[in-house]
Order: C-alpha cells, then structure tokens, then sequence
C-alpha cells in the first residue's frame, strides 16, 4: 500500500464496495490517486492503513484539502457527492429518496448478497440452512428492486450514488445463483448503467489491478484470512 500523494487519494480493492466509489470517481471527473490494497495478502490490516480505516475494510478516502479521511463505501459516496455537487439531488424530497435507497444497499443489499455467494461458492462445506435462508433473501431482494425500477429509469430516479451503490452487487447475480429471467427490469438497469463510459473505465482499471482470473483464488484465500 503506498501513502497519500495527491487531493484525493482513493485506497481500494476491486470488490463490488470498491467499485461502488471508484464509478463515482470516474463518473464526476475529479482528480484523484487511486492505492490499490491487496486485501487477499491482508493488506487491509497494516497498521498504515488502519488508521485511515479503522475497521480494517476498504474502501478509504484520504481529501488532504480538506484534512478528512473517510472509511465506509456509503460514506464516501455521500461525503464526494455533497463535495462536488454530484449524483445526489439539492432538495429535500429527491435527496431522501437517493440516500433511502443508499442505505438500503447498506444495511440489506451488500450484507445479504456477500452471504449468499460466499455459502453458494466458498464455505467450506454446503450447508442447506444458511444457503436457503441467503437465497430467499435475495431473491426477496431483487423483487424489491425490480418493483422500484418499473416505472423509473434508475433506481431514484435519476441517476445518483444510488446507483452506483447498489450496481457492482446486483452485477454478480450468477455467483448469487440468480439469473434475471424473472427480472427484466433490474437486467435492463444493469444494462445501461454497464454501457455508461465512466462506469466502463472503473471496471478496466479494476481488471489492471486485479485480473479476472484470478478472483476465484483470492476470494478464498480473502476468507482464510477473515
């Protein structure tokens, strides 16, 4: 892990928390350096890094403008969005709706879905409960979602950190067992958000840190060191 070298310094792993703000970053144009932190080497436990997030979890925010250093993807999101005038309504009404549905993701969307797809594809041993228990969850879900986006074209409305939260979740859905079928709403969501040029460039530079082919590995290996 290197050290904070410029404005905004971004300390990430390309997991779907760490996207989260790295589409944010790309989509508002503001300048930034992103650390890569390796957490399947346990880089996320140094000592360096746990006094920008103490948690020991990426992603982290360092705005050395500011004197802030922020951890939490939901955080971030909310602190960049209010910084730059971005992605998150002025008013009253279009702003609760974003940040409902960023806490929704929160507090429901990433904690179940990380669940169901480590019991579908890394525990140890299968276990019937827990994988019935994280399935139905999802699939409740996704029924939410897919009601919400029936007569929107994003998830709040307009596009917003909303979105971006709840997009690198939701683009897993074969690892949560899922398939968008009965969805159609939800897949043609994650359609147009994957075409838009900033979300694009924040997965290629996702694949430059950490390739593909190996995420199977380093997911495993993640877990032993948890």
């Amino acid at each position: 892990m290197t050290t904070p070298s410029s404005a905004l310094d971004y300390f990430y792993w390309p997991t779907p928390n760490g996207q989260k703000v790295a589409i944010f970053l790309e989509e508002s144009g503001l300048p930034f350096t992103a650390h890569p932190v390796n957490i399947s080497k346990g880089e996320q436990f140094a000592a360096e890094f746990t006094r920008i997030s103490p948690n020991q979890r990426i992603p982290a925010l360092v705005d050395s403008e500011a004197g802030v250093s922020i951890f939490e993807s939901g955080a971030i999101l909310l602190y960049l969005a209010q910084r730059s005038g971005q992605f998150l309504p002025t008013d009253v009404h279009g702003s609760t709706e974003v940040l409902q549905w960023l806490f929704w993701q929160a507090a429901n969307l990433g904690p179940i879905l990380g669940q169901t797809v480590y019991f579908l594809n890394y525990a140890p041993e299968h276990l019937p409960a827990p994988v019935s228990r994280f399935r139905k969850e999802t699939v409740r879900l996704y029924t939410v979602l897919e009601h919400q986006l029936a007569e929107r074209d994003f998830v709040a409305g307009t596009y917003s950190i909303a979105d971006m939260a709840i997009y690198p979740w939701v683009l897993q859905y074969d690892k949560q067992g899922m398939t968008l079928d009965d969805f159609p709403n939800v897949a043609a969501w994650l359609t147009k958000i994957g075409e838009r040029s900033a979300v694009i460039r924040a997965y290629e530079k996702g694949e430059q840190i950490r390739p593909s082919g190996q995420t199977d590995a380093d997911r495993t290996n993640l877990y032993k060191l948890e």
